[in-house]
């Protein structure tokens, strides 16, 4: 589950808008954005796990519409 939190927050800080003020978990990221989106990367991008963070930002992004609204979110937010 760490790899799923390192990995989103790597998304999140190469694409970052400067919406990352906030309070960061220990991965980057804030908690609430690790949250957002950890389930979805567990559910729609599990076997690209182990392909790199850009590979799991393209699995999100290509499952855009069965994201979860918090999750979307956060992609947005990261302008993504």
């Amino acid at each position: 589950m760490s790899k799923i939190f390192l990995s989103f927050a790597l998304l999140l800080t190469f694409g970052s808008t400067g919406t990352m003020a906030q309070v960061q978990g220990p991965h980057g990221g804030t908690e609430a954005e690790q949250r957002a989106c950890s389930r979805d990367v567990s559910r729609f991008c599990r076997k690209v796990m182990d392909q790199g963070d850009f590979t799991i930002l393209a699995c999100l992004q290509e499952n855009r519409v069965k994201l979860t609204k918090a999750c979307n979110q956060v992609l947005l937010n990261h302008g993504q």
